[in-house]
């Protein structure tokens, strides 16, 4: 028995299904997981001695590579000073300068701990900024585990939520409306109905696979939010910093109200961000009425090690040397997909993406759902054991870092086409 089962033995006694974040069980692809023990560039080790090249990249953070030289020294330098003080720090006004500097809607920012508390936080906030209750988000978005985003569709794109987790009350689901994403007509549906706070949104949708918006979907966003007195707030955990310095809305040219940002800006700990414009910022605690807190917001070695990551990437050439690579692997999977007459479709978006076990165009949560989930568990499975490591889901990014070498990647291509030619064969 290898000790990574040995190790999910123990676990299940311990913690809900072994783990402390359910798509680490491995259970849509039938295995046990394997249990990490250290990671450095863009490959990790398992405790039974595995080395793979990693595409999970801690789900994205991870953009320079796992224990960067640089990062790590930041960390330790502010170690030695002390972990926590629950008080201001110059660190924590360094980094609020870098985000500002970089994210171009953002003007204040307020530092949390995770993706989750900073979605819950905006919301929360632009119910308290627009005295409205209702908000509306996108089947297959996912911005954490927040009660209000925790809801699925009904019939239709009109039809008022339903909790999609016990424990959700129904107070929470009437408040939430769900639009269809790239589907603008949708949304214009439920704001002639409703008077509604904000849509939330990811830009580039990351928890259905890799969706980018259509021609004119995050635009007429813009407008509608605009004609009815909503905010519109971009979801950026998954995308600042990621697809471009300035996030997804400098890429496509749309400014939010309010942007929610993490992953990369803790450079591997924890730590996000809610931030916007001036005057919403203002009506934040203890400036306005909205209240949020939080003991550990801003801690010293988060932000030193999202400091220094958000310094690395910012180099001459960081970035246009991971998009270059990161371009031509994506477009090389799909010329060898072309090649083969595979039902498979990849979408991408720089440095993240995904292939979808699924032939034709997908747009939307509808699209992606009709993927063969059997087969990619059986193309996860020939990866790993290949020594390619990808998330243990369709419906996940893969991830590229500025670790990730032309060898590197050229050995995932030619472990993909093994896979891919044994599964379709």
């Amino acid at each position: 028995m290898s000790r990574s089962t040995k190790l999910f033995d123990a676990a299940k006694q311990l913690m809900p299904g072994g783990v402390n974040s359910p798509v680490r069980a491995f259970g849509s692809v039938g295995l046990d997981p394997v249990f990490i023990a250290s990671g450095k560039g863009c490959r990790i080790r398992d405790v039974d001695g595995n080395e793979y090249v990693d595409f999970v990249g801690s789900w994205g953070p991870l953009i320079a590579g796992h224990a960067h030289d640089e990062v790590l020294e930041a960390i330790h330098e502010t170690a030695a000073k002390g972990t926590s003080f629950g008080a201001p720090t110059e660190l924590e006004v360094q980094l609020a300068e870098k985000i500002v500097e970089m994210v171009p809607s953002v003007e204040m920012v307020r530092m949390v701990n995770s993706g989750t508390e900073a979605t819950m936080s905006a919301v929360r906030l632009a119910r308290g900024y627009t005295g409205r209750d209702r908000v509306v988000k996108f089947e297959g978005c996912y911005h954490g585990h927040g009660d209000s985003f925790l809801i699925k569709a009904g019939s239709g794109a009109l039809t008022l939520g339903e909790p999609s987790s016990p424990g959700v009350p129904a107070d929470f689901a009437r408040n939430t409306l769900t639009g269809q994403f790239n589907d603008l007509e949708s949304v214009e549906k439920l704001f002639a109905d409703s008077d509604i706070a904000a849509v939330i949104v990811e830009p580039i949708a990351g928890n259905m696979g890799v969706i980018p918006p259509a021609v004119g979907f995050l635009e007429g966003l813009r407008k509608l939010c605009n004609q009815h007195g909503a905010l519109l707030i971009f979801d950026e955990v998954m995308t600042g910093f990621r697809v471009h310095p300035g996030g997804a809305q400098h890429l496509y040219g749309v400014d939010p109200d309010l942007t929610t940002m993490g992953k990369v800006i803790g450079g591997g700990l924890p730590a996000a961000a809610y931030g916007g414009k001036r005057e919403i910022m203002k009506t934040m605690a203890p400036e306005g009425p909205v209240y949020q807190a939080g003991t550990l917001s801003g801690n010293p070695l988060a932000v030193a090690a999202g400091l220094k990551t958000l310094e690395i990437i910012t180099r001459p050439g960081f970035f246009d040397s991971l998009n270059d690579k990161a371009n031509r692997f994506f477009e090389e999977s799909r010329t060898f997909i072309d090649k083969n007459g595979f039902p498979l479709t990849v979408n991408h978006v720089n440095s993240m993406g995904c292939m979808f076990f699924k032939e034709g165009q997908v747009d939307c949560f509808a699209d992606a759902t009709q993927s063969d989930t059997d087969k990619f568990a059986d193309y996860f499975r020939r990866l790993l054991e290949a020594g390619v490591y990808i998330a243990p889901s369709q419906y996940e990014a893969l991830f590229i870092s500025g670790a990730h070498t032309d060898g590197d990647l050229q050995f995932a291509l030619e472990q993909s086409s093994e896979a891919l030619l044994s599964i379709f064969s």
